[in-house]
Order: structure tokens, then C-alpha cells, then sequence
């Protein structure tokens, strides 16, 4: 096993130092310093180029994540409503009231008027002969004698945008929600939330 020397500087009569002992040259202290700063500079490289990329990915995940949930959480929110309130034929109360109560981390100009986002709301009535569900109809308006048993809400076509402009939105899936309803929204006296 070879030993690791290091450079020893002569006196002038031609041995080690004066005082007898080996001391390293200046060139040996000026190329361990060089190798320092050259692996200084390599880290910086290294942690521009492939660090600081790998936490904005994590930070992008995240977001996409927080919005994900955000979405189906606004999602129920929509079908508790729908349960609880008048059923309208074409649900455009539960829309209203999804259209003015959208998440804050939610782009909401995507779901007024003319966004690219969509909220749909149907209802469904139990066929007593089956116990199946199929479409419910009903006239128009709040009817105690006639409610539905059940409602689906769902939002369409929702593009997560992230803050850094350089990346593509990502089309969201469909967040849909189905929830039995609980009395159409009116009381004993015949009085329904619109």
C-alpha cells in the first residue's frame, strides 16, 4: 500500500527544513484550495441544474394535489345543497349557488358564465316496480308531493393552471358526486328552499 507523501521543500544546504521536519509546499496548499472551489462550483452546478427543478416539480405536484382536492370537496358541497334544496328541473339553483361559492385556490372565472368548466346537476327517482333509478320528472318548480331520491353533481372539464407560466394546464378528470335527497328541501307546512 503506497503511502501519500506530501511535497517537501529543502533548505538551501540541500536537506529537509532547517528545523528538520517536512513541511508542504506552496503549490500543495494553492492546488488543495483550487480542488475545494472546483467542488464548490460543481455543486452549484449540480443543485441549479437538478434541485432546484426536482422542488418545483414537488410544489407543482402539491398544488395540483390541494386543487384536486379542493375539487371534489366542491363537488359535495354542490350534491348537499342539491339534497337539501328545491329540485328544480334543470338545477340551476344548485348551479347559482356552486357559481358563487367556489373554492378560493379554485380558478372561479372558469365556472361563470362563458368558462370552459361546467357544472351539471341531475336528478333521479326510484322506480318502485325495480328499485332501479331513472330520470326524474317532474313540473317545474318546488312540489312537495313530488321529489326526487337522489342527485348527481358534477364538474367537467376544470384546467389546473399552475403559477409558472412555462408549464401546460392539466385537464382535470370529472369530479361527480351522488348523494339521496332529504325532502326536497320543504318542511311539514309545504314550504321548500329554493
Amino acid at each position: 500500500m503506497a503511502e501519500l507523501s506530501t511535497p517537501v521543500r529543502k533548505s538551501r544546504a540541500g536537506g529537509p527544513g532547517a528545523d528538520g521536519g517536512v513541511r508542504p509546499t506552496l503549490l500543495g496548499t494553492v492546488l488543495s484550495d483550487r480542488r475545494r472551489g472546483q467542488a464548490t462550483v460543481e455543486f452549484a452546478l449540480v443543485g441549479g441544474a437538478v434541485l432546484v427543478p426536482v422542488l418545483f416539480g414537488i410544489i407543482y405536484l402539491a398544488q395540483l394535489l390541494w386543487v384536486w382536492h379542493s375539487g371534489v370537496e366542491f363537488t359535495r358541497d354542490g350534491a348537499r345543497y342539491a339534497a337539501t334544496h328545491c329540485a328544480e328541473p334543470n338545477g340551476q339553483n344548485v348551479i347559482d349557488y356552486m357559481q358563487a361559492n367556489v373554492p378560493p385556490n379554485i380558478d372561479s372565472a372558469q365556472f361563470q358564465s362563458g368558462g370552459i368548466a361546467q357544472i351539471s346537476v341531475q336528478y333521479f327517482q326510484r322506480d318502485p316496480d325495480s328499485g332501479q333509478l331513472g330520470a326524474f320528472s317532474c313540473p317545474a318548480g318546488c312540489d312537495p308531493t313530488c321529489e326526487p331520491d337522489a342527485v348527481t353533481v358534477s364538474v367537467t372539464n376544470y384546467q389546473f393552471q399552475h403559477y409558472v407560466t412555462l408549464l401546460q394546464s392539466v385537464t382535470m378528470p370529472p369530479f361527480a358526486t351522488s348523494q339521496s335527497t332529504d325532502g326536497n328541501g320543504c318542511d311539514q307546512t309545504g314550504t321548500c328552499n329554493p
